[in-house]
């Protein structure tokens, strides 16, 4: 939603102060030079991005004109099923989650949460690591490693689409160059036209240069932004749900093993502890 919304102040602030100033719009629309500009960026990045890049990016793509799922509703609900999974380990053994790591999806425990059942990294996160828990192989410092190598493969791939949005947007302005210095060749070749046509052409070719930088700074690198905060929200829920693991598997209670994950919050994600005390007695009470 805010994409949009910056999408069309900056449209209001650059073409209103360019009329304001007394400029003419119309001067501005020049397909040729966006034709240059866009078609080389695009060549460009099919050229540096080609197969997984490539797709990885278009699916990352539509996540920023969408609202983040990690608000503090989704906390609370993942906290209440990482107190009923594990206050159910304490009670009756680790061998009692064992069905409901399995099958998630049929669980009892899981499927009163749809919003965490939605998402399936965060259930493969929960249930790999209560199955290697399960298992009774590895203890806590080992899991610990092998959760921080997880995380650090997840941001990795997460920064693909990243990099590569951001590559294109350091790759506009100097098309828009590119774009500019083949206006002025066009303008050079035409040096017997009226003095007032060369100064439309040498108009048409400087907007190339404009473009560039505009839709590189204005368009495309809040992109890159926009998804390297889907990246830190998507880690940050990960981490959350390590901190809890882990703390429950080095023998606290399953309440204080929730105040761990609690705490690996940002303030405005983070319940209260009387706000996720009361959410997971209801949830329970279901």
């Amino acid at each position: 939603m805010f994409i949009p919304i910056g999408y069309v102040v900056i449209f209001a602030a650059c073409l209103g102060g360019f009329a304001l100033a007394g400029g003419h719009l119309a001067s501005l629309f020049q397909p040729v030079e966006l034709l240059i500009i866009g078609g080389a960026a695009v060549g460009a990045f099919i050229a540096a991005n080609g197969g997984a890049p490539l797709k990885a990016t278009g699916k990352a793509l539509p996540t920023v004109f969408k609202a983040s799922p990690y608000s503090k509703a989704f906390y609370m609900d993942l906290f209440a099923l990482l107190f009923e999974v594990l206050a159910k380990v304490r009670k009756e053994g680790l061998m009692s989650v064992e069905a409901d790591v399995d099958a998630p999806e049929s669980s009892p425990l899981f499927s009163k949460y749809p919003a965490i059942l939605a998402d399936h990294h965060v259930v493969e996160f929960i249930t790999d690591y209560l199955r290697l828990m399960v298992g009774g192989s590895l203890n806590a410092f080992e899991i610990e490693n092998l959760m921080d190598v997880e995380l650090e493969t997840h941001h990795h791939e997460g920064e693909v689409p990243v990099n590569a949005v951001k590559s294109l947007a350091d790759s506009l302005p100097a098309f828009g160059i590119v774009a500019c210095v083949m206006g002025v060749v066009h303008t050079m070749e035409s040096v017997g036209l009226p003095p007032a046509e060369l100064g439309k052409l040498i108009g048409a070719a400087l907007v190339g240069t404009f473009l560039g930088i505009l839709l590189a700074y204005g368009f495309v690198a809040p992109i890159a932004t926009a998804l390297e905060h889907k990246l830190a929200d998507q880690t940050r829920v990960l981490q959350t749900v390590k901190v809890t693991l882990l703390a429950s598997l080095n023998g606290y209670a399953p309440q204080v093993a929730v105040e761990f994950g609690r705490k690996a919050l940002a303030g405005h994600d983070r319940p209260s502890f009387r706000e996720l005390e009361e959410h997971v007695k209801q949830a329970k009470a279901k």
